[in-house]
């Protein structure tokens, strides 16, 4: 039963991976667009289908407009997907209608919001949730011209919110953050749960805790808010640890909305505040890199070397977004995430790893970047990081290309002279595809390779397991304290699925998952 369900879940994750995160939240919103007309159309919603359709033309048109202009202005390429993406979202925020003052205002928020994304910005990052501020824009605007109407949040409804929770839920598994918003919405609803009680009580009604819930739970946009705007890895800050912060802030703040003059700190203005929060935790995380040289490493593996204009903060294990800006990007466009492969001691330098193979448009960008050209990190996330303690006895397993967070975390503590527990199992398709050699061969630890033929020159501490596959048996067997370690794998979502039931008896488990570029 736990296999199946592994590879049922590392299919899903496998096909969720081939889509970027832009052309995901796209889909996932679309087809709440279409599910909330179905139910307009049958008297479900406030909002009438024809309001609903119109209110959303207007948005995308203004947005759009405004990206082009700005997009041709900073010369980058235009991506409809974001503009589509916002406008979507705030056609759930705002009061849909067909009146002419209140489409002028719908108009005026979409601009200001893709505005944003340039304006509030640093170091190429916009620094808040561009449709919050857009629909913000408007509730402070309304305050001199009410006639232009202010954020509604409607898509808190009872027959929205399965449909929301669904495809929300995909949006989070996509991006890593279902126990982020998870906490959010602990928070948000039994703060909104508190308060709806204590307000209540105040004016001498009884409310049922058990009823105040589920209205709360059904018909709130704590969901909305949390899948489709707290999760966008942009404005959430490097660590874990950190996002938990950022959602507990806007999830109090969503729940409890403090009156501030004219307006409150409701459910966009929360999550600004908790943009804010979160930029000051990843202010230095956007950087320039001048490329300096791409070396091969093995027949299907080159290494790329930058130098940062400014200092970078990472931890070893953690990786980073770069951005390679071209025309006509695939669908996953223009960024794509790498495990950091140098050393934070070895700074300015800045490395990563690449396969080449499928010619993606991403791919083909990249290699057409010369020496001394100039790309952008948009930011460096993850907690694939070692232990604290450093007596506490580890397992990497590494497949292919995911050895580069491993090199990363053994340069380090190797250069600052650390030492540690480490057992590294190593899965390739052949011998000739063991990248990094050296850097395993200096970190001094036990390897045990998996390739189908066997290396030539094998240190002394290095076993050869032969086949080119590993299972968990076969990994219970090459590591049998595997109960004292804590594992940590990165490789493809089916290797993580397949040694599952081998790693449940490890310590804790980290793993870094990817899908190919």
């Amino acid at each position: 039963m736990i296999s199946s369900l592994s590879a049922a879940w590392s299919r899903v994750f496998g096909v969720l991976g081939r889509l970027s995160m832009y052309r995901l939240v796209l889909f996932a919103l679309s087809a709440l667009a279409v599910i909330t007309l179905a139910v307009s159309l049958a008297g479900g919603v406030s909002v009438a289908p024809l309001e609903f359709v119109v209110t959303l033309a207007v948005l995308a048109v203004s947005i759009a407009l405004v990206d082009a202009v700005a997009q041709r202005i900073v010369r980058r390429p235009w991506r409809i997907e974001s503009a589509l993406i916002t406008a979507l979202i705030l056609v759930f925020v705002l009061r849909p209608t067909l009146e002419p003052l209140p489409l002028v205002g719908v108009a005026v928020a979409g601009a200001l919001a893709s505005a944003s994304k340039y304006v509030l910005a640093w170091q190429g990052r916009h620094i808040f949730n561009p449709a919050a501020v857009g629909a913000t824009a408007l509730t402070i605007i309304s305050i001199w011209a009410p006639d232009l109407g202010s954020a509604a949040w409607w898509v808190g409804n009872p027959l929205l919110a399965l449909p929301v929770l669904l495809l929300g839920l995909v949006v989070l598994v996509r991006t890593e953050k279902v126990r982020v918003v998870g906490l959010f919405l602990i928070i948000a609803i039994a703060v909104a749960s508190l308060r709806t009680i204590v307000q209540a009580q105040s004016a001498g009604f009884a409310l049922d805790p058990g009823m105040t819930f589920s209205a709360i739970v059904l018909s709130s946009p704590f969901l909305f808010l949390g899948a489709f705007m707290l999760s966008e890895p942009l404005t959430l800050p490097p660590r874990r640890w950190q996002q938990f912060v950022v959602a507990a802030v806007v999830g109090v703040l969503a729940g409890w909305p403090i009156s501030l003059g004219e307006i409150t700190l409701g459910q966009e203005r929360a999550l600004l505040v908790g943009n804010l929060v979160a930029f000051v935790f990843a202010m230095r995380t956007a950087v320039r890199l001048t490329i300096v040289e791409r070396t091969p490493l093995t027949p299907s593996v080159r290494e790329y070397s930058f130098r940062a204009e400014r200092p970078v903060r990472f931890a070893p294990g953690q990786y980073l977004e770069l951005e390679v800006p071209h025309a006509h990007p695939d669908s996953r466009g223009t960024r794509r995430e790498f495990s950091i492969l140098s050393s934070p001691a070895e700074l300015p330098l800045v490395k990563i790893a690449m396969r080449e193979g499928s010619q993606s448009s991403y791919k083909k960008a990249l290699a057409t970047v010369e020496p001394g050209d100039e790309l952008a990190i948009t930011g460096i996330w993850g907690d694939f990081v070692l232990p604290r303690r450093a007596d506490a006895p580890v397992l990497m397993v590494a497949a292919g290309i995911g050895v580069t967070p491993f090199v990363s975390q053994l340069r380090h503590l190797r250069l600052t002279q650390e030492r540690r527990d480490v057992v590294f199992v190593y899965v390739a398709s052949a011998s000739e595809e063991l990248a990094f050699r050296g850097d395993l061969e200096a970190a001094g630890i036990p390897v045990i390779v998996v390739t189908r033929d066997e290396p030539a020159d094998l240190p002394t501490d290095w076993t050869w397991a032969g086949g080119s596959r590993l299972d968990a048996d076969g990994l219970l067997r090459l590591v049998p304290d595997i109960n004292r370690r804590h594992a940590y794998v990165s490789g493809p979502p089916a290797l993580i699925a397949t040694l599952t039931p081998a790693l449940e008896r490890a310590k804790s488990i980290t793993t870094d998952a990817f899908s190919g570029y």
